[in-house]
């Protein structure tokens, strides 16, 4: 069983940095991408970041210059550091892993979410 836990969240005033956290953890043979999300109150999901196993990324484009993501391989973790939050990036930011518990099967897994508020 693959479990993905994030972290980091919380409140924040406008222009202000967080750094959210997203680790796999159990049978995990490999990792191949992990994926940031994010759902504001009356919105669909929507996708924010992803990076490859080999650190090969993509940040949506309404946040590049902002936002950025990084992994360590060693702690099958990532991060998505944000930058001069604003207000409409309030939201609950979700991580997806997707890997290998063996050689020939694969995970597609969703952690519960973290609240990211960003509010004077």
């Amino acid at each position: 069983q693959v479990h993905i836990v994030e972290s980091g969240g919380g409140l924040v005033q406008p222009g202000g940095s967080l750094r959210l956290s997203c680790s796999a953890s159990g049978s995990i043979f490999s990792i191949e991408g992990f994926g940031w999300y994010r759902q504001a109150p009356g919105n669909q999901r929507e996708f924010v970041a992803f990076i490859t196993g080999r650190g090969n990324t993509k940040i949506a484009d309404s946040l590049k210059g902002r936002f950025t993501i990084s992994s360590d391989n060693a702690k099958n973790t990532t991060y998505l550091q944000m930058d001069n939050l604003k207000p409409e990036d309030t939201a609950v930011y979700y991580c997806n892993a997707d890997g290998k518990v063996a050689a020939d099967e694969r995970f597609h897994r969703w952690g519960q979410g973290t609240q990211v508020t960003v509010s004077s």
